[in-house]
């Protein structure tokens, strides 16, 4: 069952103990995300934010009366689950973290936590990995993430495109977990709301040509293509592929498609589009904006405050046990992400460490508008967002 009682987690995870004693007077913390891959165009700053919320704790000295907190990196490739484990395992057995922020995709994520944070007791908080099936994952409590599931973002592209008034979609999907997992969940929501899928075709990322799957998607038809896939490979070469042959001119992305380097290489070609990723609104997403200018990347880039929010509830959850080790993260993560307690906007580290040393609880709000429910994962809102004239629009939340 998923999330077993930490009292069996215990014995494992002894090892973070070592780990923070063998290491002075520095924590460290793995930031593990797909610097190279289909992703690769998006994972930048997301680790610039995660580092942000690192470097706004060791300002402030308030980190277990003044222990620094070090970021190390590792590149997940995002979707070898082979070098991912790797990278992951070097982290532990060599850099010695205690925690993990991160994975990002999928695949990757459930190798990691299953090969590598299960087996050594160092928890994981993955800001972007989505996929429905984490939730059921054993973890021996150790995994959470502040991404919500694709099961509910399903539902909110399905309801996008109701309200739209779209009655029939062709469907392709990046194959793998991620993929599949959101594939299913969208089919399942959008059949639900009386809409019907014309065709479902996987694509493999890293191929040279895409009309085989295009064509076989286009004799089915569509009001729209939906593009399940990733920003700097298969999905682009889906799109890419449908404007060279007129297939298709509208197209309804996922999260993993929101980019930037998308918008440069496409160019007028997305105009008209749309589609969903998390995201939030209000006072927390302002604040964090604002940290995210002064520090000279994209707030509004892909999940930057997801990674912000993961690396600030590893450190929060350190402080709240007392101690830098991964056992304290994993019992303490719920506490500090959920009410009651003192509200925590982003920019608003130190002050939570000084109110958990004081024993006060804290609430830990973030960028995110964070709240972990169930098995430790986000309960979610979601960007509802357009193309036009070369550019994303935001048109709403839900």
């Amino acid at each position: 069952m998923k999330k077993l009682l930490l009292a069996t987690a215990v014995g494992a995870l002894a090892s973070g103990a070592a780990f923070a004693e063998s290491h002075g007077s520095a924590a460290k913390i793995g930031i593990i995300l797909g610097f190279t891959g289909p992703i690769e165009s998006i994972t930048p700053n997301m680790a610039t934010s995660a580092e942000m919320a690192i470097s706004e704790v060791n300002d402030s000295g308030n980190f277990m009366d003044g222990m620094m907190i070090e970021a190390v990196r590792a590149d997940s490739t995002c979707v070898d689950a082979a070098a991912a484990t790797a990278a992951a395992e070097r982290l532990v057995t060599t850099d010695g973290v205690v925690g993990i922020m991160g994975a990002d995709c999928s695949g990757v994520t459930g190798a990691i936590l299953s090969n590598v944070a299960v087996a050594n007791g160092v928890p994981m908080i993955s800001p972007s990995a989505t996929s429905p099936a984490l939730s059921e994952a054993e973890d021996n409590g150790l995994f959470f993430r502040t991404a919500p599931s694709d099961a509910r973002q399903g539902e909110v592209m399905a309801q996008v495109l109701a309200d739209k008034g779209v009655t029939s979609v062709a469907v392709t999907y990046t194959n793998n977990d991620y993929g599949k997992g959101f594939a299913d969940a969208f089919t399942a929501a959008f059949e639900a709301t009386g809409g019907s899928v014309t065709a479902t075709v996987p694509h493999e990322d890293g191929k040279a040509d895409y009309s085989a799957e295009v064509g076989s998607l286009a004799s089915a038809g569509g009001d729209a293509l939906v593009v399940l896939g990733y920003a700097d490979q298969g999905g682009k070469g889906m799109i890419q592929a449908s404007l060279d042959t007129g297939a298709f001119d509208t197209f309804v992305m996922g999260d993993g498609m929101y980019s930037d380097a998308l918008l440069a290489d496409l160019g007028s070609g997305l105009d008209g589009s749309y589609g969903t990723l998390p995201g939030t609104e209000g006072e927390a997403a302002e604040k964090f904006a604002a940290l995210a200018e002064a520090a000279g990347f994209d707030a509004s880039s892909s999940y930057t405050r997801e990674s912000y929010d993961a690396a600030a509830l590893l450190i929060l959850a350190m402080a709240k046990g007392g101690e830098a080790t991964g056992a304290a993260i994993a019992a303490n993560v719920m506490d500090v992400a959920n009410a009651p307690g003192e509200p925590i906007m982003p920019g608003e580290l130190g002050k939570a460490l000084e109110l958990i040393a004081a024993g006060t609880d804290i609430d830990y709000v973030g960028a995110s508008n964070v709240e972990l429910v169930g098995p430790g994962e986000a309960a979610g809102t979601y960007q509802e967002y357009e193309v036009m004239d070369g550019a994303y629009s935001t048109v709403g939340y839900r």
